[in-house]
C-alpha cells in the first residue's frame, strides 16, 4: 500500500529540513578545504567547535596558513588562544612574518602580546621596518632668555621582547621633549643652537630615552629650529612694571597717610577753635558773678 500524497510531502520537508540543519551545524565545505590542504583536522573537530561556541573557520583558516609556513601549532593552542580573547588570525600572521624574517618569536611569546593589547603583527613589521615618529613643537630657553622651537623626528624598532608591560609611543615622545628642553637650557646662547642643532640630536641620543618602553630608539633628528619670543626681556619688562606697581602703590599709602594726618591737624585746630569760642563764652558770665559777689570792681577818674 502506498504512502498519502501529503505523507510523502511531509516526509520530504523533514528530511530537506534535516539536511539544511546538518548542514548549517557540520561545516562540510570547511572540512573538505581543511583535507585539501593537508591539514589533520577531523569533522568531529570542527562540530566540537561548533559546541564550544567557537566559530570554526577562525580556527581552521589559521591553522592552515601556519601549517602551510611550517609553524608548530596545534588546534588546542589555537582555540585556547581564541578562548582567551585573543586574535588567532593576527598572532599566526605575525609568526609568519617573523620566521621570514628571522625574527625569534614563539607562539607563547606572540599570544602573550596579544592579549596585553599590542598588534603583534604590527611590532614584528616595526621589528623589520623601522616607523618614524614626529614630536609636536618643542619650547625650550636658552640661558640667554632666548626661546628656540624644536621639533623631531624619532626613528623607533619594536622591541619584541618589552612589548609587554613596555611603555609606549606617548613615554618616547615626553621623553625626547624633556632631553630637548633640557639640552637647550643648558645652552649659553640660542646662537649655540641655531649654529649646531645636531648637537640636540647626540645629547638627547645618549640619555638612553628607550630604557623600559616597547621601542627601540634609532635615532633623533631635528627637523625644524626656530626662534621664538625673547622670555628674558619680557621678564625684565614684567619684573619692571610690577616694580612700578609697587613703587605706585607705596606713594599712594603715603599719600594716603599725609591726607590723614593732615585731616588730623584740621580736625585738632577746629576743636582747639572751639575751645577757645567756648571759652570767650565765659568771659561775661564769670564777669558778671564777680559784679555780683562784689569781686569786680569799676575804677572811674
Amino acid at each position: 500500500m502506498g504512502m498519502e500524497p501529503w505523507s510523502l510531502i511531509l516526509v520530504i520537508a523533514a528530511a530537506f529540513i534535516f539536511i539544511v540543519m546538518f548542514f548549517s551545524f557540520v561545516p562540510v565545505r570547511l572540512w573538505i578545504a581543511v583535507k585539501a590542504s593537508g591539514v589533520k583536522l577531523g569533522i568531529f573537530s570542527l562540530i566540537g567547535m561548533r559546541l564550544r561556541k567557537i566559530p570554526p573557520v577562525r580556527i581552521a583558516a589559521p591553522l592552515i596558513k601556519a601549517v602551510k609556513a611550517g609553524l608548530s601549532v596545534t588546534t588546542d593552542m589555537l582555540e585556547q588562544h581564541f578562548l582567551a580573547g585573543g586574535d588567532v588570525d593576527r598572532v599566526v600572521d605575525a609568526l609568519i612574518a617573523a620566521q621570514k624574517a628571522d625574527i625569534p618569536l614563539d607562539f607563547k611569546r606572540a599570544t602573550a602580546i596579544d592579549l596585553a593589547g599590542r598588534d603583534v603583527l604590527t611590532a614584528v613589521k616595526m621589528s623589520v621596518n623601522p616607523k618614524v615618529i614626529e614630536t609636536p613643537v618643542i619650547a625650550a630657553i636658552a640661558k640667554d632668555g632666548i626661546e628656540i622651537k624644536a621639533k623631531a623626528k624619532v626613528t623607533v624598532r619594536a622591541n619584541i621582547d618589552r612589548l609587554v608591560g613596555g611603555a609606549g609611543e606617548e613615554t618616547i615622545i615626553a621623553r625626547v621633549g624633556e632631553g630637548i628642553v633640557t639640552t637647550v637650557g643648558s645652552a649659553t646662547t640660542h646662537k649655540q643652537v641655531l649654529e649646531n642643532p645636531d648637537s640636540i640630536s647626540k645629547t638627547v641620543l645618549s640619555k638612553g630615552l628607550d630604557a623600559g618602553t616597547a621601542y627601540e630608539i634609532l635615532s633623533i633628528d631635528i627637523a625644524d629650529v626656530d626662534v621664538g619670543r625673547n622670555v628674558g626681556a619680557e621678564l625684565q619688562i614684567d619684573q619692571a612694571e610690577a616694580d612700578k606697581k609697587i613703587a605706585q602703590a607705596k606713594a599712594e599709602e603715603r599719600r594716603a597717610m599725609a591726607v590723614a594726618r593732615e585731616q588730623e591737624m584740621q580736625a585738632s585746630v577746629q576743636e582747639m577753635r572751639a575751645k577757645v569760642v567756648q571759652a570767650e563764652a565765659e568771659i561775661p558770665k564769670a564777669m558778671a558773678e564777680a559784679f555780683k559777689e562784689g569781686n569786680l570792681g569799676i575804677i572811674r577818674d
